[in-house]
């Protein structure tokens, strides 16, 4: 019965939701168990990498240097303390239910408004226990919602960031959402080096914003081919809200993200959404009738094959799809997103897009780095 009770007050603890009057009672120290878990985490086969766009998260507060106006007590949205609190504890509720019996390694962010906002979901929220950092650069979109990176160090140590700014030849007036590149290691040794990503949306049309979603990709591209010409068989991850398909331009001509596994090659781009979607028939968010997988992962082969000792295949990726962050589209029949705003009417829901999970595998006896 004592070794039952211990691991359910283990388990407990685990997920953060320990009373302190519990832990006096049974002497538990929350803190040390997560730090025994993340040191055998270290020790275990896998870790988990979340991707999701959480749909404008804002604080209540006016920024008068950004357009958030509309994100305050007072603006058209009425964003009051207590829906921004709603947001941040749906937000920390999904990334636990995706880690399933653990919190993510890491969770690529982006809609978020400034590091704020960041703090008050890694300090004041569920995720408080799992120790979470953040890396975040505040861009110069001018509505002010930026990509994001936050990380459990027992799991992930950081080695170095940069956030990359877009200048667009063909319109140096416009702005957009920077990349973030992020390289640390994983399991102790085992090097990898990050893209957050969030690249410029379709409005004014497909053909008509393409060229700056095109403009992005060659950035992209570039930057991860410098990392492979340093680096020959790197790891690499990259993930985002593209804003485009795996088959659309962007993507398949110019970031080169190939869907042929025929072939694997260390150095080349792999879509594991691209490459995912050929078999199933699903999506990251819905206009209409039509889903779509604008959130993807992309990744080198050498970790695709696992050659360099991380592995994180077709078979490990998956679309989130719990049955809270849907709902029944009457308009269009199936199901659409619980979106936190429908139009300009608040819903209460969660966001407007899927978060998309990958697990990356430690290879046992492969050499460090």
């Amino acid at each position: 019965m004592n070794i039952l009770l211990n691991f359910i007050v283990l388990t407990v603890c685990f997920h953060g939701f320990l009373s302190e009057e519990m832990v006096a009672i049974k002497g538990v120290n929350c803190s040390e168990n997560h730090a025994n878990l993340d040191s055998l985490k270290i020790k275990s086969q896998n870790v988990s990498v979340v991707f999701w766009n959480v749909e404008n998260l804002y604080d209540p507060y006016d920024d008068t240097t950004k357009l958030d106006d509309e994100f305050t007590s007072s603006g058209a949205k009425r964003w009051t303390w207590s829906k921004f609190n709603l947001k941040l504890n749906h937000v920390a509720k999904t990334l636990l239910a995706i880690g399933e019996w653990d919190a993510p390694a890491l969770v690529g962010l982006c809609e978020v408004e400034n590091r704020y906002v960041l703090k008050q979901l890694i300090y004041e929220t569920p995720l408080k226990p799992w120790k979470y950092k953040f890396i975040h650069h505040e861009s110069p979109d001018l509505r002010g919602v930026d990509v994001a990176l936050i990380y459990r160090p027992s799991l992930f140590q950081l080695l170095n960031s940069r956030s990359i700014s877009i200048r667009f030849p063909f319109d140096t007036l416009a702005q957009t959402r920077e990349i973030l590149m992020i390289r640390g290691t994983l399991f102790g040794h085992d090097t990898i080096t990050l893209f957050v990503n969030h690249w410029p949306s379709r409005r004014g049309g497909y053909l008509a914003s393409q060229p700056r979603r095109n403009w992005v990709a060659s950035v992209l591209k570039g930057l991860a081919d410098s990392v492979l010409r340093i680096h020959p068989g790197s790891n690499i991850l990259i993930m985002g809200d593209f804003n485009d398909e795996p088959e659309n331009e962007s993507l398949k001509n110019i970031l080169k993200a190939n869907t042929d596994m025929t072939s694997i090659q260390p150095d080349t781009l792999y879509n594991l959404m691209g490459i995912r979607n050929k078999t199933r028939m699903e999506g990251t968010l819905k206009y209409r009738d039509q889903w779509s997988t604008f959130d993807q992962f992309v990744v080198t082969g050498a970790l695709l094959n696992g050659a360099s000792g991380l592995h994180g295949g077709t078979r490990n990726v998956r679309i989130f799809r719990s049955n809270y962050l849907l709902e029944e589209d009457n308009a269009y029949f199936g199901e659409k997103l619980n979106r936190t705003y429908t139009g300009p009417r608040y819903h209460g829901g969660f966001s407007d897009h899927l978060p998309i999970r990958l697990r990356i595998d430690n290879i046992p006896g492969h050499p460090a780095d």
